[in-house]
């Protein structure tokens, strides 16, 4: 109750006491997220991120800016506390890439490639002062697949494949550290990015839940939005788009596909070894519906040449997530709450 206390005296404070309020859907963090009316009309959201959770605003707000500075749609940031962990932002609406791709399947390629021109107007400026996602941070990400799915999957965790699996990962991502030059928004994927006819050029994209952003490689938001975890990119489209990106950026198309196929098999990784670990400890089991997918993400990123010795490596030390294992891992879903 205390929580539902403190929000509401930061709507009043924001001068949105008469705002009728109704749920809006989650991610998989702590946050939850609030949509207010105001009786003249006007929208707004409300972001509720307990920092005793781990949450902090901070972060949405210095990519917000940075975001809008460079012309790209970010929400507004209305109102802010970041001791309380709340935010009253705009509201850009419902428009989410998947319910326009659904409604109109001729759609998906236009909304594509303004999701490309959008990663090309960004890594034009150079990144704000952020952590980057080096070598040291993503060979341990990449190896959640270990501490999580295949954990869940065979009851332990090999702990001699994974340090061997560390030590091959860190000298493939490594070379790469002197590249980190853009802004990686980390989770850039149809479900974050609304449809705003209304505005032009790279602004017709809505942008949502950057606030892990990082200095990184610009193989990395690419290859999030074209291999979804949550849904099918047509193969054809993925190319399209790649040869697109290649082009406005004026890129070696051998030297791109290569770093695209290991940042790939990076995220791809770790979203296995979350989305496991989502239902495992967090007790969230439709997560686990999702891994098939992924699972072919990893699959196709290691048909890469430069991958054949890790392609090995993780064929066999990670079972393929089978239908009689995905019913395994859901049986224990939160089981390992304390883990």
């Amino acid at each position: 109750m205390s929580r539902a206390r403190d929000a509401n005296r930061f709507i009043a404070a924001a001068g949105w006491a008469e705002a009728q309020v109704s749920h809006l859907a989650g991610d998989a963090s702590n946050r939850t997220y609030k949509r207010l009316r105001h009786p003249g009309g006007t929208r707004a959201v409300l972001m509720d991120a307990p920092p005793e959770k781990g949450e902090d605003v901070r972060p949405f707000v210095q990519i917000a800016k940075h975001l809008t500075a460079l012309g790209l749609s970010a929400p507004e940031i209305y109102h802010c506390d970041p001791v309380q962990g709340f935010l009253l932002i705009e509201d850009l609406g419902d428009s989410l890439f998947t319910r326009e791709i659904a409604a109109d399947p001729a759609r998906e390629n236009p909304l594509y490639e303004a999701a490309v021109d959008v990663l090309t107007t960004l890594h034009r400026a150079p990144p704000p002062d952020v952590p980057a996602y080096d070598a040291a941070t993503t060979a341990p990400l990449a190896a959640l697949a270990y501490d999580w799915y295949q954990f869940g999957a065979t009851g332990t965790v090999d702990d001699t494949a994974k340090a061997q699996f560390c030590a091959l990962f860190h000298d493939l991502i490594a070379p790469y550290d002197g590249a980190l030059d853009v802004l990686i928004q980390r989770d850039y994927h149809a479900e974050n990015l609304l449809w705003l006819p209304n505005r032009t050029g790279a602004a017709r994209v809505g942008l949502l839940d950057f606030q892990d952003a990082m200095r990184g490689h610009r193989a990395y938001d690419l290859v999030s939005v074209l291999q979804d975890a949550r849904r099918d990119v047509p193969t054809a489209t993925e190319q399209e788009m790649k040869t697109r990106f290649i082009a406005q950026n004026q890129l070696d198309a051998e030297t791109f596909d290569a770093a695209y196929a290991l940042f790939g098999l990076q995220r791809n990784l770790r979203i296995l070894g979350v989305f496991a670990r989502l239902c495992l400890r967090d007790r969230k089991p439709h997560y686990v519906d999702l891994l098939p997918r992924v699972w072919g993400h990893v699959q196709t990123n290691l048909k890469h040449p430069k991958l054949a010795e890790m392609a090995v490596a993780l064929k066999a030390d990670l079972p393929a997530p089978t239908p009689d294992l995905l019913a395994r891992l859901k049986t224990q879903g939160g089981a390992w709450a304390g883990r």
